[in-house]
């Protein structure tokens, strides 16, 4: 992988969160976790792939014998399609392009069915379903929903039975309930910021708090995790409760810049969640900016991705904290084999895997 992808990253994230800073205080206290009863090493697996096709690969998703990984800087395709275990090459999907049936950006994508995915284009404001067939080595579209427009840019959802559900960016709700035709149907909740917000800089705020999210229709569990600070949001579609952790670090800081916006002051937080039928798995960076900043400025190249993955039940508590042996960056969970897949952004062999007990 080549530095200026990472720079990129970093530029790119401090530009999209060019806020304006709040202050004071108001509302409740939130509950904090500090530490994990349990804590473990683990160690990676090398994925060997015959086939080089990465230039940061972000996400990785397996699903009974297939397995697709998302590339954000790929010159040509977004997604990859494997055989799975083999790891065989199926085809690459999602052009990188302007025309109709291409794609502006990717910045997340899961499995509907075993041939089937949804991926989100955040540029175009679209949702597609792709059937992937392992036999025939193709990816055809099958659908396409187009967001309502007022949602901003979406940049992360999950589908449902009735449609999907998608973070709010306007910074006035915390989610919504998107129709299958992409119509914006129902909002929820708010951030949960401790701190006095102008209305003007709600949808400052919204960016500063941007959270992945997986949802698992079985136990009805929506958690979102932030990617600056340490916050994890645990909300139970089924019983109608919501559950709101401050780690250490606490919610995203920013501080106020000579323009009168904001940058990053806090540290970088989650990078991926998912939620399995007993867990919350997240992986976690905790570096601060300001040593990131600093790296580059000694001419070093900080790492990209985390070295812990947290674990949570779904109500919420901690239960167990595993430390890696290398940065990650997203990942899949089979609590049936006891493995995680997981990207490993700054590799020559990026996919890997790691037994748990």
């Amino acid at each position: 992988m080549k530095q200026t992808n990472s720079i990129r990253i970093i530029v790119g994230l401090l530009l999209v969160l060019g806020i304006a800073s709040c202050s004071g205080s108001f509302g409740e206290q939130h509950p904090r976790y500090s530490t994990f009863p349990n804590e473990e090493k683990i160690i990676a697996q090398v994925i060997t792939i015959d086939t080089i096709l990465f230039r940061y690969p972000s996400r990785v998703t397996v699903r009974d014998s297939v397995a697709v990984v998302l590339d954000l800087h790929n010159l040509d395709h977004y997604l990859h399609a494997f055989t799975y275990p083999e790891w065989k090459h199926i085809t690459s999907f999602g052009k990188r392009g302007e025309g109709p049936e291409e794609m502006l950006s990717a910045e997340t994508f899961q499995f509907n069915s075993l041939d089937s995915i949804w991926s989100l284009d955040a540029n175009k404001m679209e949702i597609t379903r792709w059937s992937i067939s392992a036999e025939n080595g193709t990816a055809q579209r099958v659908e396409e929903v187009n967001l309502d427009k007022s949602l901003i840019r979406s940049l992360d959802f999950h589908a449902t039975d009735s449609g999907f559900l998608v973070p709010d960016y306007m910074g006035t709700k915390r989610y919504w309930q998107i129709d299958s035709k992409g119509g914006a149907s129902q909002s929820y909740g708010t951030i949960p910021t401790e701190k006095e917000t102008k209305e003007s800089t709600r949808p400052a705020l919204a960016q500063a708090w941007r959270s992945f999210i997986d949802y698992n229709p079985a136990n009805g569990i929506l958690a979102m995790v932030t990617q600056l600070g340490e916050v994890v949001e645990v909300h139970n579609l089924k019983e109608n409760k919501h559950t709101i952790l401050y780690g250490p670090e606490g919610e995203p800081k920013f501080k106020k810049a000579s323009n009168g916006n904001g940058i990053p002051s806090g540290i970088m937080g989650f990078s991926d969640v998912k939620v399995t039928d007993n867990y919350i798995y997240a992986v976690f960076h905790g570096r601060k900016f300001k040593d990131i900043k600093a790296a580059y400025q000694r001419g070093e190249k900080p790492e990209s991705g985390g070295r812990y993955i947290y674990v949570f039940d779904l109500q919420g508590t901690p239960v167990k904290k595993y430390i890696l042996d290398r940065p990650i960056y997203g990942i899949d969970i089979n609590e049936q084999t006891n493995t995680i897949t997981a990207t490993e952004v700054d590799s020559n062999n990026p996919i890997i895997e790691f037994k748990i007990p």
